[in-house]
């Protein structure tokens, strides 16, 4: 007879203990907790970021400045309102790219929902270039806010995570503009609203957001400058971990503990490890881009089809369309095998 082999309790309870990641290899203890509160922050997380980009008055900014209710000539709002929001995106992106981490994210977000309300107050009550110049500022601290919410949902869940839970949050956004887009081309087409009302109805959305913001959890750590004591405790060091390896918080005191000082030094680390110096320029300048493109190609349509009836004007309908494809892109982006180094 052969005799059962009998496995000690202290070694099932080992083995227990470190249950392997998709890739094979063995995931810290730090990430085994059933701790299920998390699930709970990332439903929350995306709700707020769905919620939040339900502004159906957005894709109908530029008719409704060249339109009879502000009655902008297209000089003014090609040559001195629009370039206001690229420049003001590039100027902040690094400032407030710093200020979301050292304030761990919910203040960057309150601030973003702030600035949300700003930008529809000004589009409703300003008359003057100045008022939408300033408009457009709002929009470019906005845009480059967004690295807040993006990069909160590291702060929920454990390094293995990342990949899915970015792809679901990334999902909900665009999904809140694909939303905000039909919703407010519905409006256009068939409701004949106009382009005033559109933008109070924004308005009440933006403030609906800012309450939202305010019952965000505020995370206890952050990617650089909050990082927990004793991370390297055996687990297994996230690739976020290793880009603020520099930054030990231990040995150097006085005017060089300064946050400013820290944020420069972090920003030395960065520049100098050049796969993330080159996806930092490509972030900036594609992102830039992008929203270049994406608002003056609004003024480009209305040279080709100056439309004079509202039920006229698809801009909603074409941002439905793209949006809807990139929340469809990004949601499989989740599951795909990624090799990060290559």
């Amino acid at each position: 007879l052969t005799v059962p082999r009998i496995t000690p309790p202290s070694r099932c309870r080992a083995g227990r203990a470190m249950p392997k990641n998709d890739d094979g290899t063995k995931k810290p203890a730090s990430e085994t907790v059933p701790d299920q509160r998390w699930k709970l922050q990332v439903f929350y997380l995306c709700f707020y970021g769905f919620m939040t980009q339900i502004r159906p008055g957005e894709s109908f900014i530029t008719p409704y400045l060249l339109g009879a209710d502000k009655n902008f000539t297209q000089a003014e709002v090609t040559n001195v309102i629009m370039p206001v929001l690229t420049y003001s995106y590039m100027a902040v992106l690094v400032p407030i790219f710093l200020l979301t981490d050292y304030l761990r994210y919910k203040p960057v977000l309150v601030l973003q929902s702030l600035s949300h309300i700003s930008i529809w107050l000004l589009l409703v009550l300003g008359t003057s270039v100045l008022a939408m110049q300033l408009m457009e500022f709002f929009y470019g601290i906005t845009m480059a806010a967004r690295i807040a919410y993006s990069s909160y949902i590291f702060s929920l869940v454990a390094p293995s995570r990342y990949q899915r839970m970015a792809s679901y949050s990334r999902s909900a956004v665009l999904l809140g503009v694909f939303t905000s887009s039909v919703l407010g081309q519905l409006c256009i087409t068939l409701g004949s609203v106009s382009f005033l009302t559109l933008n109070y109805v924004s308005l009440g959305f933006v403030s609906f957001g800012l309450i939202l913001t305010l019952f965000l959890e505020r995370p206890r750590r952050s990617l650089f400058f909050n990082r927990p004591k004793g991370a390297g405790d055996g687990a297994a060091p996230a690739e976020l971990d290793k880009m603020a390896r520099g930054d030990g918080g231990g040995g150097i005191r006085g005017w060089r503990e300064a946050a400013l000082c820290r944020m420069l030094r972090e920003v030395g680390a960065l520049a100098r490890q050049p796969q993330l110096r080159l996806w930092s320029l490509w972030w900036v300048f594609n992102s830039a881009g992008y929203y270049l493109m994406l608002y003056y190609v609004h003024i480009l349509w209305n040279e080709i089809y100056p439309a004079m009836d509202n039920h006229q004007v698809y801009n909603g309908g074409v941002d439905a369309a793209s949006t809807l494809l990139g929340a469809g892109a990004s949601f499989a982006a989740g599951y795909v095998k990624i090799r990060w180094t290559l």
